[in-house]
């Protein structure tokens, strides 16, 4: 704890570990929405929406993907925030820093750099090609439309694997942080 907080006139050692453990929280709550939200979506809701026991067409499927991974972005740029916002202030609490360009922040960074890419570049571009389409199932695989749909839909699926993995990182690494300043 920085010397400044101990001698602060109407410093409350209670409160500041309140406060902290609020910051830990919110911390630990904003990695396990996005990283939780990530790992539904690729391992439970895709591969069932594709299922053509679940749904008739890859046309439907596609669209419930659409609006969940849209859904799934927004989950994400919220919670990144909101553990930039949170890991910064527990810094700045326990250190006197808030350790901007850590390791752990300049990932989480980057992590939302692909959000963002994919939300408000590949997304819409796929979205307008499925919609120009129409049913993809009717599609030929050479068509030019479905063959840049389908190398935008690899680089989707690059930027979630990429999230996911820094994402790891970003847990260890807020974990070992969080331990060395209990």
């Amino acid at each position: 704890m920085p010397l400044g907080l101990v001698f602060r006139e109407g410093y409350n050692a209670a409160s500041e570990v309140h406060r902290l453990s609020i910051l830990r929280f919110l911390i630990l709550l904003s990695l396990i929405v996005w990283m939780g939200g990530l790992i539904f979506f690729a391992f439970v809701l895709a591969p069932t929406v594709f299922n053509p026991a679940v749904l008739p067409t890859r046309h439907l499927a596609g669209n419930v993907v659409n609006r969940s991974l849209t859904a799934l972005h927004w989950m994400g740029i919220i919670s990144g925030a909101a553990f930039l916002l949170c890991s910064m202030l527990y810094g700045r609490f326990t250190t006197g820093d808030p350790h901007p360009f850590a390791l752990r922040h300049l990932l989480l960074y980057a992590m939302l750099a692909l959000t963002a890419v994919s939300q408000f570049m590949i997304t819409p571009k796929m979205a307008a090609l499925r919609t120009s389409m129409g049913e993809i199932d009717t599609v030929a695989l050479t068509d030019s439309a479905r063959v840049q749909f389908d190398a935008l839909h690899v680089w989707s699926t690059r930027l979630e694997i990429g999230v996911f993995v820094m994402g790891l990182l970003v847990i260890y690494l807020t974990a070992q942080q969080l331990l060395a300043r209990q």
